[in-house]
């Protein structure tokens, strides 16, 4: 007789995540649920061993991860029964292993993990009052989440200053050593010079390669044996730095930050945030930085700040046994790797509220804050620039913009969104030409490739040669008495040194300096172009900085040199007919960096914050605006995706952007798993045996299966997943006596008595009953909106209460792919 679970004319019983009821007097329904007051109503309470002794008059129902299991009271001769409440997740004995653990490359059941973590919560408080040793467990979980990002902080404060230091003396290595002290880098090294002057660094204490081997500082012959060396140790680092990614941790390549804003959004990369992958990419960003590639160390410190998030979060098992939870810590840990790459904490937090995060609540602003806030405090304490100042590039204009100003900003804003479309597009034709070919196949070969290029073009010009960051730093200091560098030869007489920089007009050494500093704009963007996405770890804000930073100083020269020769033209509104600078070439080049950068990832308010935090212009904040608003309209306009987005789709992650509006008109139906005329593949709730369950896993690969009534009603009972399937079925066979083939499989319904062998395997604990369902007719539009902000695996779709199919998260990507003219079989997971 078939059963309609639907039409039931008692009232069923409310079950909520709030109370369990206390059994009353009145009828039961058809499951044995009853009616219940107020008055009927008890805080939880966990009663794992009545639940575990339940008999055959116990019906368990399920919400999401942990059952209620109801009393009927029919053969009960207590006076009081009480509901068990089971949590999955906690340290009962009855618990099957692995249950609410992922597979790698699937999705996460944020609503599951989430409502897992409330009951463990509630249950936390209601056991408080019971013991002290309660109370103090009860303490230990609140306080379990400062402490967490308190240790990442400070790990990665550690971290940083381990890397700044290593990658600073490796970069001098290129050039030549300290004889004195070899662990000390060419700055460290000059500090106990007594000589009151030095060009370009290079002081008596310090020996360049060819004075180590007998020769002079300065000719033909030095020059030769300097660019000589300077080659072989970059290939040299490149060359560990490689080898060292391919045989330990091949994960530790790149930026990272693709992955991680992926990992963040729900999805589970086994690995990828691991002690190995942690050890390489510090060692492997240290030898990367110094070969003197066209990379940067901010986007691997996110991913260095995320693995310590990982691995410190599984010393607290609220975060480390529960993925939603430690997604928490993860936020806040890319805040603490935006914190120490450029002494911004601020601006870390942000960065990854706007770029990385997906879900974000007030809670984990707070931890991030501080998580920074530590971060950068421990980077200060370690002080590895050697310097009063914990930024990176600190510089000081004395000079306010004047508003005519805005014009060329928002001039480099645009210039910064063509060069960061040209980068995006040619990297993203390359990366996908290195995926799909031979090419692919020999990783170091093409670092050492890269690298030996790179050095051979680098070296004769001196703005390629430096170190990036000592460039950017160059082309955003005002020049003063202390300038010797071309970029600042202008025709000055400087008398005093506190007086005023006047103008001046520029002699021959800024013309020089321009025309190197367009070649090191050319060599840079194709080197970059090349660079990321190569096997070792490599980030990209610090050449993008570099790209812009050229272009604005280039513009900033030349607006300078218009107010130099027509200071009384209406558009300097007479600030510069005094005989000051009026102008600052710096400013230009900050505001092109921030252009080039915000081009690139299409940040926006973190940009403007982290840009005036790296260099203390507060005062410039409206310039970096434009600039930054000008810029990410243009490239907007030229390409829909940042560089993260554009490898994100490259590399086929899931990952459901919330920033994008889907603007179709489909329906479920149209998007639904199994199309007509295909069979669904279910399983019944009480009908099949062990057998008919171990041919369905073994005949189909869904990552989970919906329970129904029967094979002829189709309607809905609740969904189970295949890991818990495959789990729970080894778990029986491995605990329980008399398991066989033919054994019947029970997920809910009227249980078996059992009598006569064999027994029935109860799989109740394994089911979810309140699977998210639509009706065949919602818009897709609602369908895509509940996947976003629900972070859904996937939802069950019905017509009149009967199963019709699922929509998983892949066949949504796939399908938004379809409507936006794209390949759809570039969605590679769930």
């Amino acid at each position: 007789m078939e059963r309609f679970p639907l039409k039931s004319s008692a009232p069923k019983m409310g079950t909520t995540y709030q109370s369990v009821y206390k059994k009353g007097g009145s009828a039961s329904n058809g499951r044995g649920a009853h009616s219940a007051s107020e008055d009927d109503m008890v805080d939880i309470t966990a009663g794992l061993n009545q639940a575990a002794g339940a008999s055959v008059n116990t019906t368990p129902t399920s919400h999401g991860t942990f059952q209620l299991y109801e009393h009927s009271g029919r053969n009960s001769t207590a006076s009081a029964n009480w509901d068990a409440v089971i949590f999955s997740g906690m340290s009962g004995d009855d618990d099957i292993p692995g249950i609410g653990q992922y597979d790698d490359f699937h999705t996460i059941d944020w609503q599951r993990d989430i409502a897992r973590d409330r009951m463990r919560h509630r249950y936390i408080v209601k056991k408080r009052q019971d013991s002290l040793w309660d109370l103090i467990k009860g303490a230990h979980d609140a306080w379990s989440g400062w402490v967490c990002v308190l240790l990442v902080g400070v790990c990665t404060g550690i971290v940083a200053g381990v890397i700044d230091i290593g990658a600073s003396w490796m970069t001098d290595l290129k050039f030549g050593i300290c004889p004195q002290a070899f662990w000390l880098n060419r700055e460290q090294c000059c500090w106990s010079d007594t000589d009151t002057t030095f060009d370009t660094g290079n002081c008596s204490q310090w020996l360049t390669w060819p004075q180590v081997l007998g020769g002079a500082r300065e000719g033909p012959g030095a020059y030769i044996i300097s660019y000589l060396f300077y080659i072989v140790w970059a290939l040299v680092f490149a060359a560990l730095s490689a080898s060292l990614v391919r045989m330990f941790a091949p994960y530790a390549c790149g930026s990272g930050i693709p992955e991680i804003k992926t990992i963040l959004s729900g999805f589970i990369i086994r690995g990828y945030l691991g002690k190995w992958t942690l050890i390489i990419k510090v060692v492997g960003l240290i030898l990367s930085v110094s070969s003197g590639l066209s990379l940067g160390k901010e986007g691997p410190m996110v991913h260095i700040a995320s693995c310590l998030g990982n691995i410190l979060s599984y010393l607290f098992p609220k975060y480390g046994r529960n993925e939603a939870k430690k997604r928490e810590i993860l936020s806040a840990a890319a805040a603490a790797g935006v914190s120490v790459a450029f002494g911004a904490p601020i601006g870390g937090v942000l960065f990854s509220l706007e770029e990385v995060s997906y879900y974000f609540p007030l809670k984990t602003l707070w931890r991030s804050f501080f998580c920074a806030l530590i971060a950068a405090f421990i980077l200060r304490s370690i002080n590895p620039f050697g310097n009063e100042h914990s930024v990176l590039f600190f510089v000081e204009y004395n000079k306010p913009w004047i508003f005519f100003e805005l014009i060329p900003f928002v001039g480099l804003g645009i210039i910064g969104g063509c060069i960061a479309t040209i980068f995006i597009k040619a990297n993203i034709y390359w990366c996908r030409y290195r995926k799909y070919s031979k090419l692919g196949q020999y990783p170091v070969t093409e670092v050492l490739v890269v690298t030996l290029v790179t050095a051979v073009i680098a070296y004769p010009n001196p703005y390629t040669r430096m170190n990036t960051s000592e460039l950017i730093y160059l082309l955003f200091n005002q020049c003063g008495i202390s300038n010797s560098d071309p970029v600042c030869d202008y025709n000055r007489n400087f008398t005093d040194v506190n007086s005023a920089i006047e103008k001046a007009a520029a002699g021959p050494g800024v013309y020089r300096a321009i025309w190197l500093l367009v070649l090191a704009l050319v060599l840079k963007l194709v080197m970059t172009i090349f660079t990321f996405g190569i096997k070792v770890p490599c980030g990209l804000f610090i050449p993008s900085l570099a790209l812009g930073a050229i272009a604005g100083r280039i513009v900033g020269i030349g607006v300078e040199q218009l107010a130099y020769n027509y200071p009384k033209i209406w558009l300097f509104s007479g600030e510069c007919s005094t005989g000051d600078d009026c102008i600052t070439p710096g400013l230009y080049a900050m505001v092109g960096a921030a252009a080039v950068l915000g081009g690139v990832t299409r940040m926006t308010v973190s940009l403007v914050v982290i840009m005036f935090e790296l260099t203390g212009g507060v005062r410039y904040i409206v310039p970096l605006m434009a600039a930054a608003m000008a810029s990410k309209w243009v490239g907007d306009a030229l390409g829909r995706q940042g560089i993260y987005d554009a490898h994100i789709a490259l590399n086929g992650y899931p990952f459901l952007d919330s920033k994008d509006e889907f603007q179709h008109t489909s329906l479920a139906a149209d998007v639904m798993q199994p199309k007509r005329n295909e069979t669904l593949a279910v399983i019944t709730q009480d009908s099949m045996t062990v057998d008919d369950v171990e041919t369905l896993l073994k005949e189909t690969e869904h990552n989970g299966y919906p329970v129904v009534v029967s094979k002829e009603s189709q309607y809905l009972v609740g969904f189970v997943l295949r890991r818990d399937l495959n789990l729970a079925i080894a778990n029986a066979r491995r605990t329980m006596e008399g398991i066989t083939g033919q054994t019947v499989v029970i997920f809910a319904g009227t249980t078996h008595q059992q009598l006569a062998p064999p027994p029935c395997l109860m799989l109740n604990r394994i089911l979810d009953m309140a699977p998210i369902t639509v009706t065949d007719q919602t818009p897709m539009e609602t369908v895509v909106d509940m996947f976003r902000k629900l972070g859904l695996r996937q939802t069950l779709v019905t017509h009149n209460g009967r199963l019709l199919g699922v929509i998983t998260k892949k066949d949504v990507l796939r399908h938004v792919k379809q409507m936006d003219n794209e390949d759809p079989s570039s969605v590679l997971f769930n």
